[in-house]
């Protein structure tokens, strides 16, 4: 989502876009909700193979599922903004993003467990935003959690990503 704006910088389009009479936000939410869409939509492919072709069971609410995911692209669409108001070229943009996301994932429990990572290790891990949603999606697609059961990872989840799309917005105030 933020490679398009990083081409709006590098085509210098992004100049006649802020001088223009739409609101910031408005720019924002343009550039963003295609993205959120489409993620939605590949959420729900992806679900419904992972039910109908691999037998996968889901135990707990797909509503729950649809709803925290929603907001979870709202946190990683603000990350890929951030990034965007940082980098210069597109180029920078991938690799600045790529960085993050391997160690986000690799640290996230999806590969390995967290309570088998070194103590300083699970710490660090507290920041990560993807661990708190792959704890979620564990808890209620394999073990059935409802939403009590899950409030800490879903609070975490939306406190990240109010931080995320707001500091991306400031941000990108800033720059314009």
């Amino acid at each position: 989502s933020g490679l398009n704006i990083v081409k709006e910088k590098e085509i210098g389009t992004i100049e006649q876009l802020n001088v223009s009479p739409i609101k910031k936000h408005h720019f924002i939410i343009g550039k963003l909700a295609p993205f959120w869409i489409i993620a939605m939509f590949d959420l729900l492919f992806g679900l419904g193979i992972a039910k109908f072709v691999f037998q996968i069971p889901i135990e707990g609410s797909v509503g729950l599922i649809i709803f925290v995911a929603g907001i979870y692209l709202v946190l990683v669409l603000g990350i890929g903004l951030f990034i965007s108001t940082l980098a210069d070229t597109q180029q920078q943009a991938m690799f600045i993003a790529w960085f993050f996301v391997m160690i986000f994932i690799l640290m996230s429990g999806l590969f390995m467990p967290v309570e088998n990572m070194p103590d300083w290790a699970q710490v660090i891990n507290k920041l990560n935003p993807i661990a708190y949603f792959i704890d979620f999606m564990r808890l209620v697609m394999l073990k059935g959690a409802r939403i009590v059961d899950v409030s800490y990872q879903i609070i975490s989840i939306t406190i990240y990503a109010i931080l995320s799309i707001s500091l991306a917005t400031w941000r990108y105030r800033k720059i314009t």
